[in-house]
């Protein structure tokens, strides 16, 4: 065998390891040291290179920015603003019939703006709002599926730490990205909603309508989410204007969620134990994914698989948009079987290089912006794909008497509203790059 059927081989003995509940790192980087040392027939320079590369994937700054938003996002958890933004959301929007699943979206959504995490952005805000969606008789299905769409936005709305990692392996501006996944992120909580007042429309039983809040009620609820906007604001607006880089700003979000929390009086010695333990504990896990993807990416380059499937589709005659299909439609097959982070740093380095070699009518700089968007909204409706969908078994973790079709069977209506969001963002890339053209 030739080193490109060797590194096609390995794809699936990766995705069988990792059916065999492998830990991803491990079998990525288990795959990338065998293959490496098969290709070059020697072990001894892969085994020696481990040493360095270690250092070499560790020691830049840029990855540092990856636990101080897990630990905001630690923060704001501990804190309880997210009882805060789901209050203020259903006070304008509570008494609407579906309102509440609504309000639950549009909490989802401000949470993800303090926090970058999908599944912690789905675990906390499912805490907060189910109860209040039983106590009103919302169904089964509407609950958990709306909550299960909802916490996707964690990884769209800035800070993204998946957008984080797409945007150190791409080589692209961190800020750009968060500037461009701004109007996508908006899109995604609006069309929700969206789903939610046509699904209660189609089916009058799924939900029922709140007590309007009076104008003081909605006052208050505003003054009670400022802490979030404010951090909000510091962060991504820091970012912006200069004050801060992305490390600096994710270190005064960390800070100042973390002063806020303390504030608030729910933050204690233990809480901040515990704050730090899962932080550390999340960070150690994302970086040796990290680490077993660099691994076995180098295997990849070894065995020049990016450079050879580039030259075939080129040798084909493959329309771009085809070939962009192609790529989004695997994003969504491995989105039954892997978790966001796994997929970026997997696949990136592959598709990437294959994608900048086609023409979509844009400056290398947008095509990379606008491709890095859509496979993060692919790779976020991966999340709530069946049959592994991690948000989806969130949800149902923490509503065990929901029958686990039920959700599935609710979450599909949102499924339908992502796949329709893609194509509009695919087909009119303006829409992605409206604000990094505007501000740039």
């Amino acid at each position: 065998m030739d080193r490109f059927e060797i590194a096609m081989i390995s794809i699936p003995i990766l995705l069988g390891m990792i059916f065999l509940r492998v830990p991803i790192g491990l079998a990525m980087l288990l795959c990338g040291v065998g293959g490496t040392a098969i290709v070059t027939e020697r072990w001894v320079p892969i085994l020696a290179s481990l040493k360095s590369l270690t250092y070499d994937v560790f020691s830049g700054h840029s990855l540092s920015i990856i636990p101080l938003f897990l630990l905001m996002g630690q923060f704001a958890t501990k804190g309880g603003m997210s009882q805060s933004l789901f209050k203020a959301a259903a006070a304008f929007l509570g008494h609407r019939r579906g309102g509440i699943a609504m309000a639950g979206i549009g909490a989802c959504a401000g949470f993800g703006a303090i926090c970058g995490s999908s599944l912690a952005t789905a675990a906390t805000m499912s805490q907060v709002a189910l109860p209040e969606m039983r106590r009103y008789g919302y169904s089964g299905a509407l609950s958990t599926g709306s909550l299960a769409a909802g916490g996707t936005l964690g990884i769209l709305i800035p800070p993204s730490i998946v957008l984080v990692i797409y945007a150190i392996l791409a080589e692209q501006n961190i800020i750009t990205m968060f500037i461009a996944a701004v109007v996508p992120g908006i899109m995604a909580a609006v069309g929700f909603m969206i789903v939610v007042a046509i699904y209660v429309r189609l089916d009058p039983t799924a939900a029922t309508i709140r007590e309007r809040v009076g104008l003081r009620g909605r006052i208050a609820a505003i003054i009670d989410v400022w802490p979030v906007a404010l951090i909000f604001l510091l962060v991504i607006g820091g970012i912006y204007v200069g004050w801060f880089t992305p490390t600096e700003a994710a270190a005064v979000g960390a800070a100042g969620t973390g002063l806020l929390a303390l504030r608030s009086g729910e933050l204690d010695w233990k809480g901040l134990k515990d704050c730090l333990l899962a932080t550390a504990t999340s960070t150690a896990m994302i970086y040796f994914i990290i680490f077993g993807a660099q691994v076995y990416n180098t295997f990849l380059a070894f065995a020049q698989l990016p450079q050879t499937t580039a030259e075939w589709v080129a040798a084909a005659g493959f329309s771009p948009w085809v070939v962009l299909v192609l790529i989004l439609l695997a994003y969504l097959v491995f989105g039954c079987v892997m978790d966001s982070l796994s997929m970026i740093l997997l696949t990136v380095p592959i598709f990437f290089p294959l994608i900048m070699t086609l023409d979509f009518g844009m400056s290398p700089e947008e095509t990379a912006i606008w491709f890095g968007i859509l496979v993060l909204i692919t790779v976020e409706l991966g999340l709530v794909t069946p049959p592994v969908g991690m948000n989806i078994f969130i949800i149902n973790s923490l509503a065990p008497d929901i029958p686990l079709t039920q959700t599935y069977r609710g979450v599909v209506p949102f499924l339908i509203a992502e796949v329709i969001r893609i194509a509009l963002l695919a087909i009119v890339p303006a829409i992605i790059l409206f604000l990094p053209r505007m501000l740039g």
